[in-house]
């Protein structure tokens, strides 16, 4: 076990955006420095001893990271076609790893992610930071505390209107097969020539990303989880289409998913309702939750969390007007037998409450620092393998379901059980 002032040696395999963010964040910790890291570009690598100095090793082969007795952890955050492979690798090694999401490509990967895990005794953690989000945390509570009644339906929304927000990223310009190791990058997907689009937008193409489901999807499945505890869904529909960004993608734009969860210890049956759109007529990114219940909403953008209570009414109501005069005089004898009458007064009028709780936090780096914390005192986050799992295997199932026209299930404990 580490000491709480020991320094963690870190090192990053997937110099892209995230990656550096990620290690950003874990720098900002303290006490942690990095030491390697591993690309398949040279020009990332460049810049890594750039920003962070020529001290630090650099290599286009990952596994020369895994070798190294000075690395204690490793953050991967390469395209998900690697994620598995890579983390399997790193556990074996004897590192802690935190794998950016989605833990996994395929359906097939997630077993042997979490054999490698249990196997090992090291600390995973997936990064998908809604897991360490002060609001789901909030929102757990007011679950448990029955603040909105019975839960029975979910909505959330992530829409965007630009083109890094729609991954048209940036392509260098020194981008050649002396540059880059195509042939690793590529890894086990389909060979074919160097094609530099197919590296730095690799989330626009099926044989290197998981498209929306599995890049945003994802994130959406983590807060609902961690919100209410569910172990997973049991069927799911998704639709949608490529309707602007028609740049070569094989991937959709646009996406809507309707998940239906049922019933279990932590919570009822209910509905979850996801969308993504990549061209939405919003000027700046929409990203948001709603909680149904019977007697109020939660509401969250991430960064605060709205309760508002609706009381349900005392007596149902009566729709009567297309009856004979008799009837509706019989009806009202019986539904005020059932239903007194009450005089209103200013204590009976019904009323709705409002609560609002905002935090200043920034959720990705708590998440990080999360996973600082867990390797430092041996204490694991719960965004564990077998969470990463139930949370990736529904949003790949979208994409199942959205290209193959039709409705998927999936059992959560029988496929964690093999």
């Amino acid at each position: 076990m580490q000491s709480a002032n020991s320094k963690i040696r870190i090192a990053l395999i997937g110099a892209g955006g995230m990656g550096n963010g990620d290690v950003q964040d874990a720098l900002a910790v303290g006490g942690v420095e990095l030491v390697a890291a591993a690309d398949i570009y040279q020009g990332r690598l460049d810049r890594i001893k750039e920003v962070h100095g020529a001290h630090v090793f650099t290599t286009r082969d990952y596994r020369e990271i895994l070798t190294r007795s000075d690395v204690d952890a490793v953050i991967i955050a390469t395209p998900d076609h690697w994620h598995a492979r890579i983390s399997i690798d790193a556990l074996n090694a004897g590192k802690d790893v935190y794998c950016e999401k989605p833990m996994i490509q395929t359906i097939d990967e997630g077993r042997p992610v979490i054999d490698a895990h249990k196997k090992s005794g090291r600390i995973f953690q997936v990064g998908s930071q809604y897991a360490s989000a002060l609001s789901f945390i909030k929102i757990n509570q007011l679950l448990k505390s029955g603040a909105i009644g019975e839960l029975n339906m979910v909505e959330a929304w992530l829409d965007r209107n630009t083109a890094m927000g729609a991954w048209q990223y940036s392509i260098a310009p020194d981008a050649s097969p002396q540059t880059v190791d195509w042939d690793r990058f590529l890894g086990h997907a389909p060979k074919r020539a160097f094609e530099p689009i197919r590296l730095f937008r690799w989330r626009n193409y099926q044989d290197y990303g998981t498209a929306v489901a599995g890049d945003l999807y994802v994130h959406l499945l983590t807060g609902i989880h961690t919100a209410t505890e569910s172990l997973g869904p049991n069927r799911i529909y998704s639709t949608g289409g490529l309707r602007y960004w028609n740049d070569g993608r094989d991937v959709p734009d646009t996406m809507f998913a309707v998940i239906e969860y049922p019933k279990s210890p932590s919570h009822p049956e209910f509905t979850f309702a996801m969308r993504v759109n990549f061209k939405s007529s919003e000027p700046q990114e929409q990203f948001g939750f709603k909680f149904v219940g019977s007697e109020g909403t939660i509401l969250t953008d991430v960064r605060s969390v709205t309760l508002s209570k609706r009381p349900r009414a005392e007596e149902p109501g009566y729709t009567i007007d297309t009856f004979a005069k008799d009837q509706q005089t019989a009806f009202l004898r019986g539904y005020r037998k059932q239903y007194p009458w009450r005089e209103q007064t200013v204590d009976t009028l019904d009323s709705t409450g409002e609560q609002r709780w905002v935090s200043s936090r920034d959720a990705h780096r708590d998440h990080v620092r999360n996973f600082i914390n867990a390797v430092r005192a041996r204490k694991p986050h719960f965004e564990d393998s077998t969470f990463g799992f139930r949370a990736a295997g529904p949003a790949l199932l979208c994409n199942t379901s959205y290209f193959e026209k039709r409705i998927c299930t999936w059992d959560a404990n029988a496929m964690i059980a093999g």
